[in-house]
């Protein structure tokens, strides 16, 4: 029996979930959070396991095949291999990713190819440690790159994400592509945007999508253009006899909307259908209510037929709320 897919008001089909299991993490990324960190949300106001296995076997029935976990970093939640391990027995769900810091993560990189993760994203904004401890706060560079020597060691394929920022990183670009020279791993630089957690650090886009194409051809003129994958958010190129490639999201120019096949839900179960937008509805809140599979798939129908168009729109949306909170509590 062939599943029907989920389609918004634009005709936009759904079928990618970016699921955050945790608002809480162990790095303090100065473009996520304030140094003294986030107030986080009580425990009990998370998403329990079951709900959030629940809320999968719906969305995965309604024409979801792809599921990414994020956080915070959801490695610092207890019992999160067992989790994955029982939403890797769910059919009809094709791939599990996973974006993490990377930062405990190397010792189980093992169970995650034994339980078939698809791809991991690392975050990793500097390969200077040095410079990696003033964006972090955390000295714990050599944790990170053992964590991508052993996903490199297992095959399973990784991309870096790195912020660009001003005045912050822009020494490492260069570097960055070096990596993919001779390993196969796909480097994407993004945009800064302003989920901050505080609104103190305004985004200076000097350096958007296309400065930094520019940046990269000064240095690589063979660089080529090369096919990207369908819902693909990042522009991607290759350079001539590298292993690796090279990708640029515009994250703040938001150049991707049109074809933005995803959903979000946070740690405490608001859904974000737009990463701009101020939340939906709380799904948590209609489990814990004895909500019917009817009534939450009726719930998400409704959000997705009033869908924004594109960021801008539903940054619009927010009433004049600026765009302020820490992506560590929105799913990164």
């Amino acid at each position: 029996m062939s599943k029907s897919l989920l389609y918004d008001n634009h005709g936009r089909a759904i079928n990618y979930l970016r699921l955050a299991v945790t608002d809480r993490c162990n790095l303090r990324c100065f473009y996520c959070m304030p140094e003294e960190g986030i107030e986080y949300v009580d425990k009990d106001d998370l998403m329990s396991y079951e709900e959030m296995e629940r809320l999968i076997r719906l969305l995965v029935a309604m024409g979801v095949d792809k599921l990414r976990i994020t956080g915070g970093e959801p490695f610092v939640r207890k019992d999160m291999m067992p989790f994955l391990e029982q939403l890797s027995q769910i059919e009809g769900l094709k791939k599990i990713n996973i974006t993490t810091n990377g930062t405990t993560t190397a010792n189980l990189v093992p169970e995650l190819k034994k339980i078939g993760i698809h791809s991991v994203n690392l975050s990793l904004d500097s390969l200077d440690r040095e410079r990696f401890f003033r964006i972090t706060r955390r000295d714990v560079f050599d944790k990170v790159m053992q964590t991508l020597d052993a996903l490199l060691e297992e095959k399973i394929p990784v991309k870096i994400n790195a912020v660009v920022m001003e005045e912050k990183n822009i020494e490492d670009i260069l570097p960055l592509v070096e990596l993919a020279r001779h390993k196969p791993v796909g480097i994407r630089f993004i945009e800064e945007m302003p989920f901050n957690g505080s609104g103190a650090h305004p985004v200076r886009l000097s350096w958007d999508h296309l400065q930094i194409l520019n940046h990269l051809r000064a240095y690589y003129p063979d660089l080529e253009k090369i096919p990207d994958p369908p819902f693909s958010t990042s522009q991607n190129y290759r350079v001539p006899g590298f292993a690796g490639t090279i990708g640029i999201i515009a994250a703040y120019s938001r150049t991707f909307c049109g074809t933005c096949n995803r959903i979000r839900i946070t740690p405490q179960g608001l859904l974000k259908t737009c990463l701009y937008d101020g939340g939906v509805f709380n799904v948590r809140d209609l489990l814990r209510n004895g909500a019917t599979d009817a009534q939450l798939r009726d719930a998400f129908l409704s959000a997705l037929g009033n869908r924004a168009k594109n960021g801008f729109e539903a940054e619009q949306r927010r009433m004049g709320l600026p765009v302020s909170e820490s992506m560590s509590t929105i799913g990164g």
